[in-house]
């Protein structure tokens, strides 16, 4: 590990008070593409996801080595005056303050975008929160299964007896969390552009309506509507990895010729000659009876005859793997997409290499994630603080070290 970064955003500082995943997964987005994020953290327990799961040793669980990568933590005492003070200092040295505190809450730190702008005029100031500061739900907390119910992913991923349910995987901290990187990524080459900092909002409510909405406007993108919400082809009941005789597969034809193509591997030649199926539109129309004669048809034959008749006649399809089997497949293994890491606190770890490929910058795993407060000192020595001068904030309580 040589704690070099070898990514486009090398030589970008991120301060980076945010916990859970939604920041820490932005973050760990930006980190893998060179930025030196400088985690602060809370006394006590610190960021709660460093909790989570399996672990070796108390604060390093799976899931907080793998989104706080490539990152440095220091842990302040914010309501201390040394500590908002050594904050204040490293805000100029930084191109990003990114935090999902309430604002109220970062305000009454001392560290909204107006104070936070006076020390680095230039400064990109991301909050991400749970609405947006416009609308009446501003106040509201937010959380990743309160923003799948209030998005209407729950009921779009019910089940069989209609009751909403959540999707088993934190889908809005993730989504939100890409979208904040994106947007402070345009932020910084506006800035490189103009010279202009700004503040930037990332709501997740409003981002999650708008992924929801995507495709699923549908007949509401009219003024009146001409049908409702909900895009039908990936709303069927049907459309689901299908059965074969020995196991599920999922199989896909997308174009006329794939289609007629299925209907003749399948045995139902027939149905190339049937109006319900001829094009797009009267597929789409009709997507119910279609994906349930594909179910029917896919349960005849079993997952290596399908494999084979599909790749025979280029029609696209994949196997369902279980998040394990991933660890095991032979396309990851072939392109070495797990790193073997040796952490010094953890022992071995595999986390996932950054899957975007550069040519002339490449992202990578450079940094081990770091202990509770690992780099509190080395980063106040970077500020010129005297060795006599961190002292007395460790002895305050400002500042916590390992």
């Amino acid at each position: 590990m040589t704690n070099q970064p070898t990514g486009p955003l090398s030589g970008v500082r991120v301060i980076d008070i945010t916990t859970i995943i939604l920041g820490p997964y932005a973050t760990q987005l930006l980190g893998d593409l060179g930025a030196d994020i400088i985690k602060i953290e809370a006394p006590g327990a610190g960021d709660p996801i460093r909790h989570a799961g399996p672990k070796r040793n108390e604060g390093m669980g799976g899931i907080f080595l793998n989104v706080n990568r490539n990152k440095r933590s220091m842990v302040l005492d914010l309501k201390q005056d040394g500590a908002k003070e050594a904050l204040r200092r490293l805000v100029p040295t930084a191109d990003v303050f990114f935090h999902n505190m309430r604002p109220n809450a970062i305000e009454r730190l001392g560290f909204n975008y107006p104070s936070v702008s006076e020390l680095r005029p230039d400064i990109i100031y991301c909050g991400a929160y749970g609405y947006s500061e416009k609308g009446p739900y501003a106040s509201k907390p937010a959380y990743d299964d309160l923003i799948q119910g209030a998005s209407g992913l729950a009921v779009l991923g019910a089940d069989a007896d209609g009751a909403p349910r959540y999707t088993p995987t934190i889908l809005v901290d993730k989504l939100v969390g890409l979208v904040a990187s994106q947007a402070i990524l345009a932020a910084l080459f506006h800035r490189s552009e103009t010279g202009e900092g700004q503040e930037v909002e990332v709501p997740m409510f409003e981002t999650m309506a708008a992924f929801m909405l995507a495709e699923h406007i549908y007949g509401r993108a009219f003024e009146p509507p001409i049908g409702g919400s909900g895009y039908a082809r990936v709303t069927s009941p049907h459309r689901k990895p299908a059965r074969a005789k020995d196991g599920y597969i999922c199989i896909l034809p997308y174009t006329e010729g794939q289609w007629m193509s299925f209907f003749e591997i399948s045995d139902r030649q027939h149905l190339s000659e049937d109006s319900r199926f001829q094009d797009y539109a009267s597929r789409n129309k009709n997507i119910d009876a279609l994906y349930e004669m594909m179910g029917e048809a896919i349960a005849e034959k079993t997952i290596a005859e399908w494999a084979d008749l599909c790749d025979k006649t280029h029609i696209p399809w994949a196997p369902v793997n279980t998040l394990d089997d991933l660890f095991d497949d032979e396309h990851l293994k072939a392109i070495n997409f797990f790193r073997r890491v040796t952490h010094p606190s953890e022992g071995e770890t595999v986390l996932p290499e950054p899957p975007v490929q550069f040519g002339a910058t490449p992202a990578s795993i450079h940094r081990n994630a770091p202990r509770y407060g690992e780099h509190g000192a080395e980063v106040l020595e970077e500020l010129g603080y005297t060795e006599s001068k961190i002292t007395a904030l460790k002895e305050s309580g400002a500042l916590l070290v390992p």
